[in-house]
């Protein structure tokens, strides 16, 4: 009888974990390394929410990746028996015609995705917390909502421990593509059939050239807020808010599921250590997210700071995901700037899927960054039974 192919993911972030997943299925033989014990408080998966929608801008790859990517998570949550999921709707705004907002209502109705325009009058009407002062357009869709990221990198891991994943606490030097392999900082060794890189923000430094210059950490500010009692309730039932301003984006994500309501900075600091850096944000740091959303609520100054942190994004220049060979038995995920969460069992599936075919492989980079339709074969997982 045939051994099981074995698989060595470097990181047990989204991304490692749903690769672990796809692996599994498959019939790989998985383990999974991280610095610290599963879920990582610093990794860059490890917060309360992450947001799922089809409004892309003018990413139309991205948006048409959407669909696919809520089958992908509905396998997740036959896995693990739980839903770790709240529909909530969207609601995008914009202080200027054009841009973001404008793609993002040109790609959808192109695609037969439904959004409604929404005036700047009626704004304060449907949702009494905000404010339509300002605002140049608008729009809502009924689709999207609140992924619970923590909760799902928690379930997941333990589902695959009892699936036979092997998880390891190790600390890295290097990994070595051309061998399939992972060099720790005592000089053991680890290797595998296969190689998957998805460490994060950690990547640019172990994956060495197959990263240098293409990808970078981004360190990030996000605010959780107390709202005043009488918008909690409007709250609750808001849809995600986006507003992402080329000059000082945000976003907001409704108490839902026990949750506290969040505003995240939308802009990328290119800087930073992931590994070094104080996770708490200053003053400074808050008050500048704050700042984006003041004029978009109303009687702003009676929201009460109930927390604030840092995280860290890998991010590649053109918000393109990186998911491709370095060598023929290596694959590296990055380049994920925030936004990969969403797509993570997709990429997994689709990942399982090019580590056994090598013309898989080849169509893998295009598709990911949102520029290619997917090669046939690239998303067979999606038909498979969990």
């Amino acid at each position: 009888m045939n051994a099981k192919p074995s698989a060595l993911i470097l990181g047990a972030g989204i991304m490692g974990l749903c690769s672990a997943w796809a692996l599994n299925r498959a019939g790989w033989q998985v383990r999974v390394l991280d610095q610290a014990p599963i879920p990582n408080p610093r990794g860059a998966s490890v917060d309360q929410h992450r947001l799922i929608r089809h409004a892309y801008g003018a990413q139309a790859g991205y948006m048409r990746m959407i669909d696919p990517a809520f089958k992908a998570w509905e396998m997740i949550w036959a896995a693990l028996g739980a839903r770790h999921y709240v529909e909530t709707g969207v609601l995008a705004l914009a202080d200027h015609p054009g841009g973001w907002l404008a793609e993002s209502r040109a790609a959808l109705l192109a695609d037969g995705h439904g959004c409604a325009d929404l005036a700047a009058g009626d704004i304060t009407a449907r949702f009494p917390m905000l404010s339509g002062q300002g605002i140049a357009d608008a729009f809502t869709l009924p689709r999207g909502g609140v992924l619970f990221a923590d909760r799902i990198v928690a379930g997941l891991a333990a589902h695959l421990a009892a699936q036979g994943v092997v998880f390891e606490a190790a600390e890295v030097a290097a990994a070595l593509s051309e061998k399939a392999a992972i060099r720790l900082t005592n000089g053991a060794e680890r290797c595998a059939d296969l190689l998957v890189l998805a460490a994060g923000p950690w990547g640019p430094k172990l994956a060495g050239a197959g990263l240098a210059g293409r990808v970078v950490a981004s360190r990030q500010i996000l605010v959780r807020l107390e709202a005043p009692p009488e918008f909690r309730a409007a709250w609750e039932a808001a849809p995600m808010l986006l507003d992402l301003a080329e000059d000082g984006g945000f976003y907001a994500v409704p108490p839902v599921g026990g949750t506290a309501l969040k505003i995240g900075d939308h802009r990328f600091s290119r800087q930073g250590d992931a590994g070094a850096d104080p996770r708490e944000a200053t003053k400074a740091e808050i008050e500048e997210i704050l700042a984006f959303a003041r004029p978009r609520l109303i009687d702003a100054g009676a929201y009460r700071v109930l927390g604030a942190a840092a995280c860290y994004y890998d991010v590649e220049d053109r918000e393109e995901f990186i998911l491709e060979a370095l060598a023929p038995r290596s694959f590296v995920m990055s380049g994920f700037s925030g936004h990969g969460f969403k797509f993570a069992p997709l990429l997994g599936l689709a990942l399982a899927a090019a580590a056994e075919d090598t013309a898989l492989a080849r169509a893998l980079p295009g598709w990911a960054a949102g520029r290619d339709a997917p090669a046939p074969g690239l998303l067979a997982g999606l038909e498979s039974t969990t």
